[in-house]
């Protein structure tokens, strides 16, 4: 019994020193509902996203690896800051979720997608393979901004500019290294238009800038703070 009772407090306390964590887990069922329903409803996109600079790259399926890769970048890192520094956690919250939001909102009042895929029926390697197992599961609509390409910068920033993780050279060559290879992999794959990276690059940047330069975040908790402050004075005297 006893055992049970330690149990329960120690699973209490953790889920308390990390209850940061219930908004990323409420957000993620929302995303992943909205998404679902964009999916199920956008069969045959109204806009096709297609620009001249999609003509001219290669299709190279070796960049399943890095595009597949993306998952972990993006969870494991979001998981590590959770654990080890709240401040970190949720400057990136706060830079995904805005954009993929906004994504969302864009999904859904202008119906996207594109008609870059090549024919890969008959093909028998084993990246052509992976490559038509993720066709098949990921449907060419709904594709501007690319995510792939916003979260893998948000968390480049996140971890470019972190405390913790600037000193250590080697995280920040492998995560840049990282960063680049899954953007790259969203066009070499034919899984996204440019203009699909270059819009994704473009909110990024905004966001890095209102996150990381003007600290929006510390900023609304000064306001907050000094909010807080002048009621207390005012309710004392």
């Amino acid at each position: 019994m006893n055992t049970l009772k330690n149990l329960y407090h120690k699973v209490n306390d953790f889920v308390h020193a990390h209850k940061e964590g219930v908004p990323f887990l409420v957000y993620t069922v929302f995303y992943l509902t909205w998404f679902s329903i964009l999916e199920n409803n956008v069969v045959v996109p109204k806009y096709l996203i297609h620009i001249e600079a999609d003509n001219h790259i290669p299709f190279l399926p070796a960049f399943i690896i890095p595009y597949e890769i993306w998952f972990v970048y993006v969870l494991g890192t979001i998981l590590f800051f959770l654990f080890t520094s709240k401040n970190d956690y949720w400057k990136l919250f706060i830079f995904l979720v805005t954009g993929m939001t906004l994504f969302l909102i864009i999904s859904t009042i202008w119906p996207n997608g594109q008609d870059l895929r090549p024919n890969l029926r008959g093909t028998e390697g084993f990246f052509e393979r992976w490559v038509m197992h993720l066709y098949r599961t990921d449907t060419p609509t709904n594709i501007c901004p690319s995510i792939h390409v916003y979260n893998s910068l948000g968390v480049e920033f996140a971890i470019a500019r972190s405390e913790k993780l600037r000193k250590y050279k080697s995280i920040q060559i492998i995560s840049f290294i990282l960063c680049v290879s899954i953007i790259l992999s969203t066009v070499f794959l034919k899984q996204h238009s440019v203009f699909d990276v270059a819009t994704a690059l473009v909110l990024s940047v905004l966001m890095y800038y209102l996150i990381y330069y003007l600290d929006i975040i510390q900023a609304f908790r000064e306001s907050r703070a000094k909010r807080h402050a002048e009621k207390e004075y005012v309710r004392k005297n």
